[in-house]
């Protein structure tokens, strides 16, 4: 019998059981793993990426520090130098994805990478290609001295002219959810070794601190969009992983009143997230956040699939209606 994998967002029981479904060869999944081979394929040429990669370094002058900004800043077209940045919301600044000045583009293709690398290792065994090569970007981005990112996020989204870094910069590592995860995913195998382990854990436990003692962390942690919903996901799911359950279960205990209450309305919408220019991409993105909650709730004895609200609204009611989207024939109503 398969040993459960170590995840947190995603529920284990599911893994194994479509793990076992692949190696019978279920033709049902034949079209998702050929994909997901196709995509771990090109994962092997991925990487290394690091922080100390990028030309211009932190305001801290430390190449270690990671850097990225504000997604939605342009220059201001009347003044001469462009500063301060003025905000466009729903239009991407491409000028913030130059590797050269930020790590924004680098931290999600290292992420992506590990997630294909995992997975397909996990569910496919049938290449160590993949486990050594997702070890080997884990181990440069969060462990090897010359190469690793420091544990925090002081200078994420910075705005040029105005600000060096914002607590909403920590929506940046909420993918590494999902690398929590994958990682999770790695377990047992050789190329994964127990220092790599290790020293893993030892930057998510420095992380996680920052993230809870930081003006950067308190501010993310006071938002009421999803910034605030995955500053909850990423602390509970960091928390699991370096063992600090105390930790994971005060913000799931909390997400009722916190995220829950004062973010879904009782049909089920989500009126911040309809509020936004891009309405559709962040009520799934938000969504996606309490879902993951939700999982890891079940870990904790937190029922957070089940909760309902005084008004009635709730995690399913949001599924609900957010789900007859997913047919593109239907109108999004917003913008």
């Amino acid at each position: 019998m398969d040993t459960m994998p170590t995840t947190y967002c995603l529920d284990p029981q599911t893994l194994a059981n479509n793990r076992k479904r692949v190696r019978a060869g279920d033709p049902a999944l034949a079209p998702a793993v050929d994909a997901l081979r196709a995509e771990a394929d090109e994962a092997l040429s991925a990487g290394p990426f690091s922080v100390t990669d990028k030309a211009v370094p932190a305001p801290s002058g430390d190449h270690h520090d990671y850097v990225s900004f504000g997604t939605y800043w342009w220059p201001d077209p009347d003044a001469p130098d462009g500063l301060p940045y003025i905000r466009r919301d729903g239009e991407r600044n491409p000028e913030f994805l130059d590797d050269a000045r930020a790590d924004s583009s680098r931290l999600r293709r290292m992420g992506a990478a590990v997630e294909a690398l995992a997975q397909a290792h996990y569910f496919r065994a049938s290449d160590a290609r993949y486990v050594e090569h997702a070890a080997a970007l884990v181990r440069t981005w969060f462990v090897t001295p010359a190469t690793r990112m420091n544990p925090h996020l002081a200078y994420g989204q910075a705005i040029p002219g105005r600000v060096t870094g914002r607590g909403i910069g920590i929506i940046d590592t909420s993918r590494l959810v999902y690398l929590v995860d994958a990682v999770g995913l790695l377990e047992g195998d050789g190329a994964w070794t127990a220092g790599d382990r290790g020293g893993l854990i030892a930057w998510f436990e420095a992380y996680l601190d920052w993230l809870l003692t930081s003006s950067h962390g308190q501010d993310e942690r006071a938002t009421t969009n999803n910034h605030g919903t995955w500053y909850d996901a990423q602390v509970a799911s960091f928390a699991l992983l370096v063992g600090r359950e105390d930790v994971a279960g005060e913000v799931l205990a909390e997400v009722p009143a916190r995220r829950i209450d004062p973010q879904i309305a009782p049909d089920g919408g989500q009126p911040e997230e309809l509020a936004r220019t891009r309405a559709l991409s962040y009520s799934i993105f938000n969504l996606s956040a309490l879902c993951c909650l939700a999982a890891m709730g079940e870990g904790v004895g937190v029922d957070l699939w089940g909760y309902r609200s005084p008004n009635g609204a709730s995690i399913r009611a949001a599924i609900d209606w957010l789900l007859p989207y997913a047919d593109a024939a239907r109108a999004w109503p917003y913008p």
